[in-house]
C-alpha cells in the first residue's frame, strides 16, 4: 500500500469527516475466542484494513478493543493531518454495537466493570487525537467488511 500520509484529502465540506472507522469485534462463544476488525476510510477512499484475534472475552470487550485498534492507528499513521483539522467532526466511527455506541455517547451508564476501563481508552484517545471524534450506530449489514474481517481472524487462529 502507498504511503498514507500522502494520499490523505480534505473532506468535502466541513461537517465531513476526515476519516471514517468501521469497527467490529466479536467472539464464539460468549465469553470466547475474540477478534476484531477495522476498514479505514479517507473520504470514501479505504486506505486502511486491519484484524487480529485478542485471546478469549466477551462480545462487548471486542467491541471496545476493535474501536481502540482503528483510533490507534489513526492516532500513529496520521496524526499530523488530524491536528491540523478545523474544529468538527475529524472522524466518525461506525459501530453495529448499539451499547457500546450509546454507553461512548452518554445515553446508557457503563454497569459492567469489564467494561470501564476500555471506555476510559477511547475517551483518552479522543481527547489525544484532539476531540471531533463521533460514535454512530450502524446495522450489521453496513458493517460486513469489518464483520469478515473478524471471522477471517477467527478462522486464521482456529486453523
Amino acid at each position: 500500500m502507498k504511503d498514507v500520509k500522502s494520499e490523505i484529502r480534505n473532506p468535502k465540506s466541513e461537517n465531513d469527516p476526515r476519516f471514517t472507522i468501521y469497527s467490529d469485534g466479536g467472539s464464539r462463544g460468549n465469553p470466547g475466542p475474540a477478534a476484531c476488525g477495522v476498514v479505514i476510510f479517507n473520504g470514501d477512499k479505504e486506505i486502511k484494513r486491519l484484524n487480529k484475534t485478542i485471546g478469549n472475552t466477551t462480545n462487548n470487550q471486542a467491541e471496545y478493543q476493535a474501536l481502540e485498534m482503528g483510533l490507534n492507528w489513526i492516532k500513529l499513521n496520521c496524526y499530523a493531518d488530524i491536528a491540523l483539522c478545523d474544529e468538527g467532526s475529524k472522524i466518525s466511527c461506525k459501530l453495529d454495537s448499539e451499547l457500546v455506541v450509546k454507553q461512548l455517547n452518554g445515553e446508557y451508564k457503563i454497569k459492567n466493570v469489564e467494561l470501564k476501563p476500555w471506555f476510559a481508552k477511547i475517551r483518552n484517545l479522543v481527547i489525544e487525537l484532539g476531540g471531533g471524534v463521533t460514535f454512530s450506530h450502524i446495522r450489521r449489514e453496513q458493517n460486513k467488511i469489518a464483520d469478515m474481517l473478524v471471522n477471517e481472524a477467527l478462522d486464521r487462529e482456529q486453523a
